[in-house]
């Protein structure tokens, strides 16, 4: 029951540890206004991380190779701290499953982010619609590069009904889908991977 115990709060600070760094990902890429206040609590967070690893990691074609790399640190290390709770050390004896496994994990959280900010874009459409709070808008930003695409084809149906939801929605549990098959061929170990639950 100890180790139980002390797997859950390990994971759930690991979890959320990744999440934070994933979202400082997320937000460089989308362009999201880092003047946002949850923006900034992100960035504070993370700089400690990230900046010697942008002193040897450059960026490429406008991603934060940096930010990939950490990902990627964090999922090992949680495998190594989550691994060796549950007393299985030796399955971290090969490195390149645990990196795939990494990227599986690290795509179920972003496909998480995505639902969870479509959803509250939603909710905020109807609750608040022509709010500024500082986590609708970030919400908004997030969702908008996959939003506007869609939006450029169907436009709101008679003006007002806004279908880029329901389609983005659609996609999301296409690519869980998709992510679970590919986690179950790769023998995904969900006790010890971060973001596949």
């Amino acid at each position: 029951m100890f180790v139980s115990i002390l797997h859950l709060i390990a994971y759930s600070l690991l979890s959320l540890f990744l999440l934070i760094v994933i979202l400082r990902f997320l937000l460089q890429l989308v362009r999201a206004d880092f003047y946002n206040p949850v923006s900034q609590a992100i960035v504070k967070v993370t700089a400690p991380f990230l900046k010697p690893l942008r002193k040897v990691i450059p960026g490429f074609l406008g991603i934060d190779m940096a930010s990939v790399v950490l990902i990627l640190l964090v999922q090992l290390l949680a495998t190594f701290i989550l691994a060796t709770i549950l007393g299985a050390p030796g399955i971290i004896a090969n490195p390149l499953p645990l990196i795939a496994w990494g990227f599986v994990g690290a795509l179920t959280i972003i496909s998480g982010i995505f639902f969870w900010c479509m959803i509250i874009s939603i909710i905020g459409s109807f609750v608040a619609p022509m709010s500024h709070h500082p986590l609708l808008v970030l919400a908004n930003q997030i969702i908008n590069p996959l939003a506007a695409p869609i939006r450029k084809v169907l436009p709101p149906l008679g003006g007002v009904i806004d279908i880029s939801p329901i389609i983005i929605l659609l996609g999301l549990q296409v690519v869980n889908m998709l992510l679970e098959r590919f986690a179950f061929f790769l023998k995904v170990s969900p006790q010890i991977v971060l973001g596949y639950w």
